[in-house]
């Protein structure tokens, strides 16, 4: 059942229509109503099938507003690259050891990062790390030679853009607390890297059929997007 809380913000958008994210934002911060510092996130719907084949988004985006979440990030690699990840902010740092305690299930961390040569290795864990969504890509920056590059960019604000098998794509553009102009910081990224996305795939039509905005415990509201994508 519904909380009355919850029951009061279903009354307010009752009849609402889509509007743009900047008129949007104070709305979903008023609905903010609970204890904690609630996320504002996205839901976009793609027009993922096609007479060919589905369309498949699998992309980071660094936020410049940042998230608002501490990210817990280990790293794999030589030990002659350990200093350089402690250095950059990783949480824990470890070579072929590591890679045993994580063959053994012990998944500690919210992103794991690696150097090509220890992918290698890595490689062999997919029954471990795939079905949680920690297998190092190089697409998603996740293996690279630069560890501190890699490392600051998962620690302040990258976020990655990934459609389920139904076409959805859910994504936070920030916390409750964060000023508007973070937030819509954060909400242009997104589109940017999803209008990129849409140029390297072969699509007829647009990619986003529609976009909803929400807060953690609120209720959506429809997003106008005020361009074509």
């Amino acid at each position: 059942m519904n909380s009355k809380r919850f029951k009061k913000l279903k009354e307010k958008i009752k009849d609402s229509k889509a509007e743009p994210i900047e008129k949007l934002l104070p709305e979903l911060k008023k609905n903010c109503t609970t204890k904690f510092n609630e996320s504002l996130d996205l839901s976009f719907q793609i027009n993922n099938k096609q007479k060919k084949s589905e369309i498949n988004i699998r992309t980071i985006v660094n936020l410049p507003g940042g998230t608002g979440k501490k990210v817990k990030v280990a790293v794999v690699c030589e030990e002659n690259k350990a200093q350089e990840a402690k250095e950059a902010g990783a949480d824990i740092v470890g070579s072929d050891e590591f890679i045993e305690k994580i063959k053994g299930g012990e998944l500690n961390f919210e992103k794991l990062i690696c150097t090509p040569s220890m992918m290698i290795k890595l490689s062999k864990l997919g029954k471990v790390l795939g079905p949680k969504g920690l297998m190092p890509n190089p697409k998603l920056g996740s293996v690279s030679e630069n560890i501190k590059e890699a490392v600051t960019n998962a620690k302040s604000g990258q976020v990655e853009i990934r459609n389920d098998k139904d076409g959805n794509i859910g994504v936070s553009i920030g916390k409750k607390s964060f000023h508007d102009d973070q937030l819509l910081k954060n909400y242009h990224a997104i589109l940017e890297a999803l209008e990129k996305e849409k140029s390297n795939n072969t699509l007829k039509g647009d990619l986003i059929k529609n976009t909803f905005a929400t807060s953690s415990m609120g209720v959506s509201y429809k997003v106008k997007l005020g361009k074509s994508i």
